[in-house]
């Protein structure tokens, strides 16, 4: 039987201090990197959700020990680097349904003799790697792939030496440039990457620069349509992982839609989360915002309406579903542009998104490479399918909380980012008392 839970609709302001989750897209590069030091390295903070947990299953399978105790409440790993030596195969690795830990694993597996079989739930299998299946080939990696090139189940030999240059696409998903980085401090002369295309999604790339130098991979350039790493090594150390950006523009939308006032602590004006901007993306449509060195709190007053922005979202196509679902409740329309590359997501996050809220009576155009939402005021219950895909998941619950008889169907999908969520959305509403 399909699972499904309705929202309660908000009957009072969001008045909340929401603690989200630490942040799955740098735990995961931290995870490679502590693996590939010399030493043991300390993770504090691990994200909580399946993303996380299925890199740290492939880490010990390929001979990275990896223990997770808990510390005032935050999950910490601890992290025995091998060097970059892995164990001769066969090994199998199972990512799930984890997109970034399927392409950084098999990165990472291109360092060892393999051979090593990467594999996932059925909806990875669907989504493309080809051009990171590429780019270790040409590094003289071996791929055979179970079936379709650039697709998993894939299995990796090593391991890849140095070459003069490779080229990619840089406008299909920075995940592939970020698994290439993590191991160049490993390959023979390091990496000379070159893009073909604009590099989207650039800010996740400048994260990855950034957890490589806090272990000591310092010699990393990155410019318009090249990407330089040294050959270097990694050394062991104690990182401290920020609370997920992506996940806290679901708590700071709720605000914006509800009213009332909401904070998130832990992330400031100091991140390295390029989404953490979307607070000033809130701020654009009528919100107020105070950002500190530590927190961010998103207010609205909810006789003040939202308006409606053009915005190109390629550097935070992850926070496309929480706009969009933002944009339906602004009085004036809203064009999301630059993000025609998110249909390969975990879902198509352009065609799915809008024929869920469709479902609804939202007016939802499907562009070339966005959105055009338009105001609507006939908004109505309707049942939402969440596509295997978290974030039209939590999205289509900020609904619920304005628009009554939201059904979400498969609201367990949301364990890949953020397994409290329905709870965190429940006590954000002000009760009728």
């Amino acid at each position: 039987m399909i699972e499904t839970c309705t929202v309660r609709l908000a009957e009072g302001p969001v008045i909340a201090d929401v603690a989200v989750p630490p942040s799955k897209s740098i735990a995961n590069r931290a995870l490679i990197c502590a693996g590939l030091a010399s030493g043991e390295s300390e993770i504090v903070g691990l994200a909580p959700g399946d993303d996380t947990s299925a890199m740290v299953e492939c880490l010990n399978a390929l001979g990275v020990p990896v223990g997770v105790s808990t510390d005032r409440g935050l999950s910490v790993g601890t992290v025995v680097g091998t060097g970059g030596a892995l164990p001769v195969g066969p090994i199998s690795l199972d990512t799930r349904l984890a997109g970034t830990t399927s392409r950084f694993v098999t990165a990472l597996a291109s360092l060892g003799p393999g051979p090593y079989l990467i594999d996932g739930a059925s909806p990875l299998r669907a989504r493309p790697m080809g051009p990171l299946h590429d780019s270790l080939h040409a590094l003289g990696a071996r791929l055979e792939p179970e079936n379709e090139w650039g697709h998993l189940p894939v299995t990796v030999s090593g391991p890849v030496g140095g070459a003069d240059a490779i080229v990619m696409p840089g406008d299909v998903s920075s995940q592939y440039v970020t698994a290439l980085m993590l191991i160049a401090p490993l390959i023979r002369d390091g990496l000379s990457l070159g893009l073909s295309t604009d590099l989207v999604s650039r800010p996740y790339v400048e994260i990855t620069k950034a957890v490589m130098r806090s272990f000591g991979a310092i010699d990393v350039h990155i410019a318009h349509r090249h990407v330089t790493v040294a050959e270097s090594g990694y050394r062991a150390t104690r990182y401290e992982v920020e609370p997920d950006a992506s996940s806290a523009s679901y708590p700071l939308a709720a605000a914006a839609i509800v009213g009332g006032a909401v904070r998130v602590r832990g992330l400031g004006r100091n991140s390295l989360q390029g989404d953490a901007v979307f607070c000033d993306v809130l701020e654009q449509m009528g919100c107020l915002v105070t950002t500190g060195p530590s927190d961010i709190v998103v207010m609205r007053r909810r006789d003040t309406p939202l308006r409606g922005i053009d915005i190109n979202m390629s550097h935070i196509s992850d926070l496309v579903p929480t706009l969009a679902v933002v944009a339906t409740q602004a009085t004036t329309p809203t064009r999301i542009t630059g993000v025609g590359f998110i249909r390969e997501k975990e879902s198509d996050r352009l065609g799915d998104l809008a024929a869920e809220l469709a479902k609804l009576g939202a007016a939802v155009t499907v562009e070339p490479d966005g959105l055009l939402v338009a105001p609507s005021d006939l908004l109505h219950g309707a049942r939402l399918d969440t596509h295997h895909d978290h974030r039209l998941a939590m999205s289509f619950g900020l609904l619920g909380l304005v628009v009554d008889g939201i059904e979400i169907v498969d609201p367990g999908v949301v364990s890949k980012s953020w397994p409290g969520f329905w709870d965190a959305l429940d006590a954000m509403p002000a009760k009728r008392t």
